[in-house]
């Protein structure tokens, strides 16, 4: 997928690399050329290959060098797909789509910067049947091929939009009839937490938290009960607890 840094529009990559995140490429018809390493043999090599076969995607056997120079140096299991533009959802696609779900949850990232945290948080939006996830144009990491990666091809199924001012958007979200939750270190136990209806759940910087200007926008702070000696989980994992709980009542 093509990505962009933090600040700009400006392009700066247009792969997907590694075993899944290139199946569920293929698998969405977004592909464009395939590389696999050209002394790599399995039933990897032999599924990715038939999949681009079937979709028509063309394959070049490649030294490991010249991968390892196309992904910086990530590990990419001897699979490199040159993909489509990544496609960013409108919100008021998000919007639409949620409507016609039963207490829908959308999660809104506010600024978070490590692709790691936001490929997991998308891995865990797909188990749970997130609705959408809205993240800011500005100073925070977008689809970046190690968000792909981490997502294990989660980012092909779950929608994502990206917003110029995510108050506006909360705005809007209330006009909406949304319930607007926040993460703090002080508020209401996420045991007890009301998840009916339809929710937005912000997840804050991984060092900063929530911003101060959409904090005052949040109806509640929810909290994690913790008892060692750390003071706050990392932003994947505080997130993945979160959405669990509102999955877990909506299967009771």
């Amino acid at each position: 997928m093509k990505t962009y840094d933090n600040n700009s529009q400006k392009e700066t990559s247009d792969i997907v690399y590694g075993v899944h995140a290139v199946i569920e490429s293929l698998t969405a018809n977004t592909a464009n050329k395939l590389y696999i390493q050209d002394d790599l043999h399995g039933k990897n090599v032999d599924k990715i290959k038939a999949l681009a076969t079937e979709k028509k995607v063309s394959i070049s056997w490649t030294p490991k060098k010249t991968l390892s120079e196309m992904t910086d140096g990530a590990v990419h299991q001897g699979f490199v797909l040159r993909v489509s533009a990544f496609a960013y959802s409108e919100l008021e696609s998000i919007i639409s789509r949620a409507s016609h779900e039963e207490n829908p949850l959308i999660l809104i990232l506010d600024g978070i910067t490590d692709p790691h945290n936001f490929g997991s948080i998308l891995r865990t939006a797909d188990a749970t049947k997130v609705s959408g996830i809205i993240i800011p144009k500005h100073r925070a990491v977008g689809v970046t091929p190690v968000v792909a990666k981490t997502s294990t091809g989660a980012v092909e199924y779950v929608p994502i939009a990206r917003v110029t001012n995510l108050s506006q958007t909360l705005d809007k979200l209330k006009e909406e009839g949304y319930w607007i939750f926040g993460t703090d270190m002080d508020g209401t136990s996420s045991h007890k937490w009301n998840t009916s209806g339809k929710i937005v759940l912000i997840i804050g910087n991984e060092g900063k938290g929530i911003s101060a200007n959409l904090k005052k926008q949040v109806d509640e702070m929810i909290t994690i009960p913790m008892e060692g000696h750390v003071q706050s989980l990392n932003a994947s994992v505080a997130a993945a607890l979160l959405m669990y709980e509102v999955f877990r009542n909506k299967l009771n």
